[in-house]
């Protein structure tokens, strides 16, 4: 990996410290810097951190303020209102994390076009919530260069491990993937669910198991799984991280790996998630995936959602 590999995180809050930790036992970056509003915060951050760093691989990782961010390959931005303190943890609220969007719209709108001016060729990597219209407004904010949302990657390997929990596989022999809204509106892409490639259904069907209470049930866990997390600890924080310097790690050796990934798509005229390929310069190819036509409508729903919330929000200003 050479040299220059540094990434910026703005905000150091539960979610963008959970990032940085992340970076640094990954051993991914070579200098990570840390920017919050608050700079006495980011610095304690980051000499914390540097202290237990010493024994992962080299890494310098240091406070800074937007001017600190110039070379960087990736920024991820963490700002904003969270869903605890935003009044997004009701599980009967369709728009869910999208109640977030007004606020944390305001507060990417003065810190984007920081970044942009200090790092005009970094990706900008969206971890706020709602992941997917930020990324949107914060492609018009940035101007250049190319803007991520985390997506549902995450919420994909939830999809993952709770299959495995309930089948008493490893994870790791599961293929199966969330696409569209990393929200409500997420869809479950049960077609090509696979177990070793043997297809979930085939599998249920094998162990005796109801396949239509199977997969509401999966359903619900997964897509109120952040609910779950904030009520014990009050913030969903560990598991993005750990992606988050996963997707760092995929640009930064130009892995091409394919992940589903949110990405602007002209074809649905908004960022959502699909298949993609991640390397170098971020998403290197957006790959159409076989779905059945009742996943094919809810994903074209997945966007109308993201759209009118966008919509709303510029209605508001």
């Amino acid at each position: 990996m050479p040299a220059t590999m540094k990434v910026g995180v703005v905000g150091t809050g539960q979610v963008g410290s959970a990032c940085a930790f992340a970076l640094v036992m990954r051993g991914v970056a070579r200098e990570i810097v840390l920017v919050d509003r608050t700079a006495e915060k980011a610095d304690g951050v980051a000499t914390d951190m540097r202290y237990g760093a010493a024994i992962s691989p080299e890494t310098a990782i240091r406070a800074g303020d937007y001017a600190a961010l110039a070379g960087s390959v990736m920024v991820m931005v963490t700002v904003g209102v969270n869903e605890k303190t935003g009044g997004a943890t009701d599980r009967g609220d369709p728009k869910g994390r999208l109640r977030l969007l007004g606020k944390n719209a305001a507060i990417y709108a003065e810190i984007v076009p920081r970044i942009a001016a200090a790092a005009p060729d970094a990706i900008i990597l969206v971890v706020s919530d709602p992941p997917d219209p930020l990324a949107d407004i914060a492609r018009r904010l940035a101007g250049e260069g190319q803007v991520l949302s985390a997506g549902t990657y995450l919420d994909s390997w939830r999809f993952r491990i709770h299959l495995a929990s309930h089948l008493g596989v490893s994870p790791k022999s599961i293929e199966a993937e969330v696409l569209g809204e990393h929200g409500t509106s997420q869809v479950f892409v049960w077609s090509g669910a696979r177990v070793s490639g043997v297809p979930v259904v085939d599998a249920l069907k094998q162990r005796g198991i109801d396949a239509k209470d199977f997969r509401a049930r999966i359903e619900k866990e997964v897509r109120y799984a952040n609910i779950t997390i904030i009520e014990g600890i009050g913030a969903s924080q560990y598991g993005i991280g750990m992606l988050s310097a996963r997707i760092f790690e995929m640009v930064a050796r130009d892995e091409r790996a394919v992940i589903p990934i949110g990405a602007f798509n002209k074809t649905y005229g908004v960022t959502l998630s699909l298949p993609s390929i991640v390397g170098h310069g971020g998403v290197l190819q957006i790959l159409d995936p076989a779905l059945s036509d009742e996943e094919r409508a809810a994903l074209g729903k997945s966007a109308e959602a993201i759209k009118r919330a966008l919509a709303e929000t510029a209605g508001n200003k």
